[in-house]
């Protein structure tokens, strides 16, 4: 099954982040001023000035964004045009250029960073856009104890690559670890130049009504 959803607009509802305009709905992870700059209705990551982050929290929800890889062809593995989505600043979706790679791992483009590899590869070549779509179902818990591990559904470029996966904690460098609380969106700074563009989240309910008729 392959979704086009490449350049998708917001649905009513949904949280605007980003429309190539402005990063005033981004900080730095300290709060102070996002220092990437825009270029040409994307945001660009500028190495050396950090991961930028959501002022808004999010729980469950639907994320749509597109990115674009910088063509880097003598770099090899992690070094090849890296960056990172973190879900609620906790949960890393790995971004790299891994185009062409038969079976890719749990490091390359797709991954749930260190905990699942993507089912197939569906990473395009640098310098093409891209796109991310994710439904995410937070952790459920009672208090700080979690009753049911975070799901995660991921689509890249249209392609299925996590099917309703369980999450058994947070990833690797999070922002935080209190799962119970809602969280931000994170875009990493890795060190590379990486594009990012047409960034909405759907807020989604913890759960449908009750009841057998329409309200």
């Amino acid at each position: 099954m392959l979704i086009k959803t490449m350049g998708a607009k917001a649905p009513e509802n949904a949280v605007v982040l980003f429309d190539g305009t402005s990063l005033d709905k981004w900080t730095k992870r300290d709060g102070s001023r996002a220092a990437w700059r825009l270029a040409d209705g994307a945001m660009e990551v500028v190495p050396g000035t950090g991961d930028i982050c959501t002022q808004q929290l999010f729980a469950d929800q639907y994320l749509h964004l597109e990115f674009r890889l910088s063509d880097m062809p003598d770099a090899k593995g992690q070094a090849k045009s890296n960056s990172g989505v973190f879900i609620q600043g906790r949960y890393e979706l790995q971004v790299l250029d891994s185009s062409g790679w038969a079976r890719p791992g749990l490091g390359d483009c797709g991954a749930v960073y260190d905990q699942y590899a993507p089912l197939t590869n569906a990473c395009r070549p640098a310098m093409e856009w891209q796109t991310y779509d994710v439904i995410f179902r937070a952790p459920r818990c009672e208090g700080k104890v979690v009753k049911e591990n975070a799901r995660l559904t991921v689509f890249l470029n249209g392609v299925i690559i996590h099917n309703n996966v369980q999450l058994p904690g947070v990833t690797g460098a999070p922002s935080d670890t209190n799962v119970q609380l809602p969280g931000h969106l994170r875009l990493q700074d890795h060190g590379d130049t990486v594009w990012y563009r047409n960034i909405w989240v759907l807020p989604l309910p913890r759960e449908g009504s009750a009841t057998y008729g329409p309200q």
